[in-house]
């Protein structure tokens, strides 16, 4: 297991919800945090809440937007002067908005493949790094389709698929860094009211009752959950290329099957 006292954390999408909830769960066990969001007064102000309850140099507030290499590969630079080094990475910062899919797509699928790039640079053992961990947030709609959000379930699809790619990339060739996923059932945040904006989900908005359904069906998650879930990818050294979903009902490891002929699949004539 990670030992994480004094191990240097970066947050991506910090100041709230599900990306508040990863820094404290870090805080709390002994790390120090980078929290990274483009909300510069939530920040600020979580900044404050946290060096009274943790300590004055335990955690950091950094303004910068996922989506442009400039604003995440500076600020990067800035953790590393202060802090020394970057031993886990969890890139959280996400949006919903299927009107400007272009936007969601830099945010939620750029941001993470930038974050994981520039990460990476500063963390694999060949560039002199410790090595360590990055977490990729994607949802359970990057496991099947969300259908009131079909960009949102692209973008998800996508942290998936690099991510597992990423990891086998890391074992290859030696970086020292494991890479895994995080995939939550719907969490009980401000996250949520996106679903039932028709200013988010355009075209898709008269397809609310069906996603209000599934949370009443199936209930939702509360952030100190998925924030468990989120330290055991962190801490257990054995888990790389992983895949964890979460639920109401409890949370479990994805196998995705190693060859085609594994696929469950339904033969079909191309006569």
């Amino acid at each position: 297991m990670m030992d994480l006292k004094d191990k240097v954390a970066v947050v991506t999408g910090a100041a709230q919800g599900l990306g508040r909830s990863f820094v404290e769960i870090l805080l709390k066990n002994g790390s120090k945090v980078a929290l990274i969001d483009v909300n510069k007064s939530v920040g600020n102000d979580l900044k404050t809440t946290l060096a009274e309850e943790y300590g004055r140099d335990r955690a950091e507030f950094y303004a910068a937007d996922v989506s442009s290499e400039e604003d995440f590969k500076g600020v990067l630079e800035r953790i590393v002067e202060k802090f020394g080094r970057i031993d886990i990475m969890c890139n959280n910062a996400g949006i919903l908005n299927e009107k400007q899919w272009e936007k969601t797509i830099a945010i939620n699928l750029g941001g993470v493949v930038r974050g994981t790039y520039l990460a990476l640079e500063h963390m694999k053992k060949e560039n002199g790094g410790n090595g360590g961990v990055i977490i990729n947030i994607a949802s359970m709609a990057g496991l099947g389709p969300l259908p009131i959000a079909p960009i949102y379930t692209a973008t998800k699809h996508g942290v998936v698929g690099f991510s597992r790619a990423m990891a086998a990339v890391s074992k290859l060739v030696d970086y020292g860094v494991r890479i895994n996923v995080l995939c939550p059932w719907f969490v009980n945040t401000s996250f949520l009211s996106l679903m039932k904006s028709e200013e988010h989900t355009g075209s898709f908005f008269p397809l609310k009752d069906m996603t209000e359904m599934m949370m009443e069906n199936k209930g939702c998650l509360e952030v100190d959950a998925v924030a468990k879930a989120f330290l055991v990818l962190v801490k257990d050294e054995s888990k790389n290329g992983e895949v964890l979903m979460i639920e109401p009902d409890g949370a479990a490891f994805i196998s995705f099957p190693q060859k085609s002929e594994d696929f469950p699949s339904t033969p079909v004539s191309l006569e």
